[in-house]
């Protein structure tokens, strides 16, 4: 009895995930038609209805009160759990008692980062997230919501079967003359031939590794890279998983398959930083930020009914097909989250999959969304709080060169598509109330004006780089299907005489007790956020 419900303040259904028996409560309650045709958008009735009472309740109460419930459990035994991000309702729902508050609430954060790295600054948005979840067509629609069902349910799967998912780690297999030697092939021969290629379409690699199920055999970062979050880290091993599922029904291996696994090198405890490419990479500094984790996990105990994992078809990916995920950067200049970066995951044989990052070519127009963003947040920030005046006693230097950077953006645009029209326009209409002598300058009154920048700001970062994507997105420009099967095929031919044994090796489950003793698996890093 398991359900997950995105809704927007009128009750309107964003997404829905739920288990068989829940479902099946749900028709029995409301008597759905299952009839070949109708069976989604009457279920979507059903739990529109059933949900609609709680919706509308938290809704007025934010209104009214500034606050809302977090958790409540009905008569029936039935937890409850819900959270708002800006115009979004999350609700977690459990009936079987496999779930406490915290796992809810653990599913809620994990679905909303899932989100965040399929849609990016989107997200930003309430109004481009609601299209974006909800697209008209209802065909569109079924693929979009299946394919994040399938990635909550790959979640949920590994978090009952994988430690590593469990304690919130990324597992690094540890074989110190393999893990030296891959990552010195990623970085000599991989990578440098993949980026030097004329088959790239002007992508760049930026961060390539190898997973042996869900733990991390070599990791290697481009000079021109950033940190790879390890929330991201996480997500991205999720979204691998989820197009290449392990096979779960392995048996484990016996005593003497383990003391064959030799080579492990003692237990350290790290976070991982990129891959030095030069004698100086290692004395670089790079400033430090936080970052918020993508799980916290409380209860190990949590159980997935059985069905739910089968209950959505989901076709085979095109491995060629890269996919478009927004990722956090750390740059000398500051701080960007949800940059656009393409991924593509090749598998390379059951288990053991080559996944590589890529810099889109048109990422610095993100750079600019972003930047954008901040200045109008903290102006419309500002001005809530008061603060304001006219552009030459306020803020003179900040403005004006928000007004400048803002013009050459626009113009670099051109004003060929209707997105880039519309930002033209309401920046022009912005300029009219801010710096005209008749305009209001900086005052309450330009509160709208700000919120309709920022909302124009993300139509156009929705625009480059995800206008053309659902899921398995089609991107125009990317590595040639002949360059990734190249790729594949070399690292193919330096792992062909390790794969059995990584495989072997990548099954060891140690207790959580003795863990951090006896495991042949290093913990990259471990991130653990208090609620």
């Amino acid at each position: 009895m398991k359900c997950l419900l995105i809704a927007s303040e009128s009750a309107e259904v964003l997404f829905h995930w739920t288990d068989l028996e829940f479902q099946q409560n749900i028709q029995q309650q409301y008597g759905g038609s299952q009839e070949e045709g109708q069976g989604l958008p009457a279920f979507e009735d059903s739990i529109s209805t059933l949900f609609a009472p709680i919706i509308i309740s938290c809704s007025t109460m934010v209104d009214r009160l500034e606050d809302s419930y977090a958790c409540f459990t009905t008569e029936n035994n039935h937890t409850y759990v819900l959270h708002q991000f800006d115009e979004c309702l999350y609700i977690a729902v459990n009936g079987d008692g496999e779930e406490g508050e915290d796992d809810l609430r653990r599913k809620i954060y994990v679905m909303k980062k899932m989100i965040e790295v399929q849609f990016g600054m989107v997200t930003l948005s309430s109004n481009l997230l609601r299209k974006e979840l909800r697209p008209q067509d209802t065909k569109q629609r079924a693929r979009l919501w299946t394919h994040l069902q399938s990635l909550l349910e790959t979640y949920c799967h590994l978090r009952n079967n994988d430690q590593s998912v469990l304690v919130e780690a990324v597992e690094r297999l540890i074989h110190p003359t393999l893990c030296e030697q891959c990552i010195e092939f990623l970085e000599r021969r991989l990578v440098q031939q993949l980026n030097s290629s004329t088959e790239r379409s002007g992508e760049e690699v930026l961060h390539a590794f190898i997973l042996v199920h869900t733990k991390l055999l070599a990791f290697y970062s481009s000079r021109n890279a950033s940190t790879l979050a390890t929330s991201d880290l996480l997500a991205l091993i999720i979204m691998a998983q989820n197009m290449y599922p392990s096979n779960t029904d392995m048996d484990d291996p016996g005593p003497e398959d383990v003391e064959n696994t030799s080579g492990s090198g003692p237990e350290i405890f790290y976070t991982p930083e990129p891959s030095p490419t030069d004698r100086d990479s290692s004395s670089s500094e790079k400033p430090e930020r936080e970052s918020s984790p993508l799980f916290e996990f409380m209860d190990p105990d949590v159980q997935i009914a059985e069905d739910s994992l089968h209950t959505l078809e989901v076709p085979p990916p095109d491995p060629s097909t890269p996919r478009r995920v927004f990722l956090e950067v750390l740059q000398k200049d500051g701080f960007y989250p949800m940059m656009p970066h393409s991924m593509y995951c090749l598998p390379l044989w059951p288990g053991i999959t080559l996944v590589l990052l890529t810099k889109v070519p048109n990422s610095a127009v993100a750079m600019s969304v972003y930047m954008f963003l901040e200045a109008f947040a903290k102006l419309e920030r500002r001005l809530s709080e008061g603060q304001e005046g006219s552009p030459t006693t306020r803020g003179q230097t900040a403005i004006h060169d928000l007004r400048s950077k803002l013009d050459k953006f626009i113009k670099a645009l051109g004003p060929s598509d209707i997105q880039s029209s519309q930002l033209q326009n309401v920046w022009a209409d912005f300029k009219n109330r801010a710096f005209s002598r008749g305009g209001s300058g900086l005052s309450k009154d330009l509160i709208p004006s700000c919120k309709n920048m920022k909302a124009q700001l993300c139509g156009v970062y929705r625009q480059c780089f995800l206008s053309e994507s659902c899921g398995a997105a089609a991107i125009p420009q990317r590595l040639s299907p002949s360059l990734q099967e190249r790729a594949r095929t070399m690292v193919q031919e330096k792992l062909k005489d390790w794969k059995d044994f990584l495989l072997v090796k990548s099954r060891r489950n140690i207790t959580m007790v003795s863990y951090p003793f006896t495991a042949s698996c290093e913990v990259v890093s471990c991130l653990l956020l208090p609620l």
